[in-house]
């Protein structure tokens, strides 16, 4: 039996059930869907009404307009006073984990730029789906910062410790191929297909047993976590904190920006 149709609004998403189906967009197109302090608050928030829907087997993570994600928008991080820094740090730790958790199969419907903190939104959903012209760069160390909430482990889980090194050192952009080979994503297909593609999974995936989807995800989330553990990354806020208040971090930043014209 399904649910019937309902949405909840917010300031940065949109939030969306029909049936047994989710749809959980970013909504900020004009941007390129950063992510602000609200809008992680507002993913926190979603995946947790998500979890209050009964009968939703599946729940569609995607970006509205040209891209997934531009990744954390650092401007809404920075206040005054260290208290401030780091809460805002911490937020996004917080949106990976609720993602993560969430009862529901999530797929990443990835397409046009995925940017930094964007490529740790997608890899906290159970599956990936990126479209073929799709453009991934992590690109925090050339902003003077280390990559953070719970990133590292997670991308050491995923595809190994070298290509982590790789990636998060170099900051250089891959392609969705490259993605697909190393495993951030687990399909890529034709950009026309991407919606085709994406909603057939999810539809698959709806008329299946809920219990089974559950179990079978909470198994590999276990066997995930004795392999390489996420728990410690509570502690990345600091290492962003620190990042922020180092005179030679913040000037690798001022140079790598002043080189993109910002």
């Amino acid at each position: 039996m399904g649910v019937a149709s309902s949405r909840m609004d917010f300031e940065t998403l949109a939030a969306t059930v029909d049936d047994r189906v989710g749809r959980l967009t970013l909504n900020n197109p004009n941007k390129l869907n950063p992510l602000s302090t609200r809008c992680l608050e507002e993913l926190a928030a979603a995946a947790a009404w998500f979890d209050a829907q009964d009968g939703v087997r599946v729940v569609i993570v995607s970006g509205a307009g040209r891209a997934f994600c531009a990744g954390a928008d650092l401007g809404g991080f920075i206040a005054t006073g260290d208290r401030t820094v780091r809460d805002g740090a911490d937020t996004g730790r917080i949106m990976v984990e609720s993602i993560e958790q969430m009862q529901a199969v999530t797929i990443a419907a990835v397409h046009g730029h995925c940017i930094g903190g964007g490529v740790l939104l997608a890899m906290a959903c159970d599956l990936r789906v990126a479209a073929e012209s799709t453009n991934f760069v992590i690109p925090e160390v050339d902003l003077g910062i280390p990559l953070t909430w719970g990133g590292i482990p997670r991308l050491v889980r995923e595809i190994g410790a070298a290509a982590t090194r790789d990636l998060v050192l170099s900051c250089r952009p891959f392609t969705a191929m490259e993605a697909h080979v190393r495993g951030i994503a687990n399909r890529m297909v034709a950009d026309d297909d991407l919606s085709r593609e994406v909603e057939e999974l999810a539809q698959s995936l709806a008329q299946k047993s809920r219990y089974t989807l559950r179990a079978t995800l909470d198994a590999v989330d276990v066997a995930a976590e004795a392999l390489v553990p996420t728990g410690g990354a509570w502690s990345d806020a600091d290492q962003f904190v620190t990042a922020m208040f180092d005179e030679e971090s913040r000037a690798v930043a001022a140079r790598y920006l002043k080189s993109k014209g910002r």
